[in-house]
């Protein structure tokens, strides 16, 4: 088993992508078919900007085994008031300024479900949000 760990800074978007981007090297040096590499990254990517636009802070905990990827991202933050919501393509919470940045879609949330097997958030409202998410290895689809 592989296990990695990357800590997100919140509000920091110059270093947006650099945890996702190191667990795409590291999954490119395990030799995960390239089609589930893209699309371990986009989840990641996805969820990691979330931190970086929402939170104050995060971590990005990566547990590769040879049957599947677990990804668990924990912020500390205002959390999520409507899940349901924030599942709705186009649904977005983001600031003015994250939005002509070019991020706060509302894309984020459904993008990591399309991109993985499984997908689960806990979130307290002025707490923080967990995001843990499975990718099986046999499931290029």
């Amino acid at each position: 088993m592989v296990k990695l760990k990357y800590d997100i800074e919140g509000g920091n978007f110059n270093r947006a992508g650099n945890a996702s981007s190191q667990v795409k090297r590291v999954l490119k040096q395990l030799n995960i078919d390239q089609r589930l590499i893209k699309k371990i990254v986009v989840a990641l990517y996805e969820a990691e900007v979330n931190i970086v636009a929402h939170a104050y802070e995060g971590t990005m905990e990566i547990n590769i085994s040879p049957e599947k990827i677990d990804m668990i991202l924990q912020d500390k933050g205002p959390g999520i008031s409507n899940v349901e919501q924030a599942m709705q393509e186009g649904f977005s919470t983001a600031s003015q300024k994250v939005r002509e940045m070019g991020f706060g879609a509302g894309m984020g949330l459904p993008n990591i479900k399309k991109n993985t097997d499984l997908m689960e958030i806990e979130t307290s409202v002025g707490v923080g949000t967990t995001l843990r998410m499975t990718k099986y290895l046999n499931n290029v689809e």
